[in-house]
């Protein structure tokens, strides 16, 4: 299996950036896509982005736009830049992968089981 630990989030003011980093171990080979999903207190999991093993991107539609997803596989990483950000980001975003389905699965169906799954990392967005 693979192993995940999310990194850079933080707090920043409305209209600032982050850049989340997401280290991968293990299995990786057996991946087939890659994304990020979030999660408000008291609120749905929302899937931000993903990006499959070819290339292809995915975004929620809250974020397109705002939000670029990408990887490096020499370092076994993947970033999730966030731009303009608002208070409506804030959520603890997941590094998530999946063997089996592509990055699609990640933004409409975000409640599935990932076949790894990171530790959170928080983004808080204020006024």
């Amino acid at each position: 299996q693979v192993h995940l630990v999310e990194s850079g989030g933080g707090s920043v003011q409305s209209g600032g950036s982050l850049t989340l980093s997401c280290e991968a171990s293990g299995d990786i080979n057996d991946v087939r896509a890659m994304g990020w999903i979030r999660q408000a207190p008291g609120k749905e999991r929302e899937g931000v982005a993903a990006i499959d093993r070819d290339g292809t991107t995915e975004y929620g539609d809250s974020v397109k736009d705002r939000f670029t997803i990408s990887q490096d596989n020499a370092k076994n990483k993947m970033y999730l830049q966030m731009n303009s950000l608002k208070p409506e980001d804030t959520a603890m975003y997941y590094c998530a992968a999946d063997n089996y389905r592509t990055g699609w699965w990640f933004i409409n169906y975000p409640d599935h089981t990932f076949d790894g799954w990171g530790q959170g990392t928080l983004v808080t967005v204020s006024s």
